[in-house]
C-alpha cells in the first residue's frame, strides 16, 4: 500500500459530522458481531452506508430513535458504535465517540489479534494506536507525530513510514495530519477506505456503555 494523506481529503467533505469528531477502529480477523460483543454493546438493527450510520447517530442523540427505547433506558449513558467487515478486518465507527482509543478498551478489543485506531474530536485532540496481541507498538497524537511511544516508536523505518503517509516530522505543518492518520491505518491494515465501499457496506449498530 502506498496510501498518502491526499488520498483521504474526501472524508471530511463527504462526512462533515465525522470530520468534526469520530473514532475509527479496525480489528483483524473478527466478525462484526464479535467486535460489538467486545465493546459490551447492546445490538440494534443495521444501517446501510456510512451516511446511514450518521443518520442513525443523529436520531439517537436527538432522542428520536424508537429502537433504543425497546433496548435500554434512554437515561443510560451509551455511545453508538457501528461495525462492518472489510478485507478480513472489522471496522468500528464511533461518531463523536472515543472507546477505540482507551487503553482499557483496546486490551479487550484487540485480545489475541491486531488493532489500529485513530480519533479526533471537535477541540483538536487526536490519537493514533497500533496494538498487537496486547502490546502497544505505536501511539502518538497526529498533531505531534515526532512525539511517539510504544515498542516501535523509534524503530527503524517508522519516521520514513510516517513521512510517506504525509505527516510532517520536521515542520509544524498540521493541515493534513488527520488525513495522514487514515493513510497510516491503510498501510498497516491493507484496507483501503473510500466513499463507494463505505456506502455499499452494511453496518451493525450497537450501543456501548460510556466508561
Amino acid at each position: 500500500m502506498t496510501a498518502h494523506a491526499t488520498d483521504y481529503t474526501w472524508f471530511t467533505r463527504r462526512y462533515p459530522v465525522l470530520g468534526e469528531a469520530c473514532c475509527l477502529t479496525q480489528v483483524q480477523g473478527l466478525a462484526a458481531g464479535e467486535l460489538l460483543r467486545r465493546f459490551n454493546a447492546l445490538p440494534g438493527t443495521g444501517a446501510v452506508g456510512l451516511e446511514g450510520v450518521v443518520a442513525r447517530w443523529s436520531s439517537y442523540t436527538n432522542g428520536a430513535d424508537a429502537e433504543v427505547r425497546g433496548l435500554f433506558d434512554p437515561a443510560e449513558d451509551r455511545l453508538l458504535v457501528a461495525v462492518t467487515e472489510l478485507d478480513g478486518w472489522a471496522l468500528a465507527v464511533e461518531p463523536f465517540g472515543y472507546l477505540g482509543i482507551l487503553e482499557k478498551e483496546i486490551l479487550r478489543l484487540a485480545e489475541g489479534t491486531r488493532l489500529v485506531s485513530h480519533y479526533r474530536n471537535a477541540l483538536g485532540a487526536d490519537h493514533f494506536h497500533w496494538w498487537e496481541h496486547g502490546i502497544q507498538r505505536l501511539h502518538f497524537e497526529p498533531l505531534f507525530p515526532d512525539q511517539r511511544d510504544g515498542t516501535d516508536a523509534e524503530a527503524p523505518g517508522i519516521p520514513e513510514l510516517l513521512t510517506a503517509c504525509g505527516f510532517e516530522l520536521e515542520t509544524e505543518a498540521y493541515d493534513r495530519c488527520g488525513e495522514a492518520a487514515f493513510a497510516l491505518a491503510e498501510r498497516l491494515t491493507d484496507v483501503r477506505l473510500d466513499p463507494e465501499r463505505l456506502e455499499a457496506a452494511t453496518f451493525r449498530i450497537g450501543y456501548a456503555p460510556r466508561p
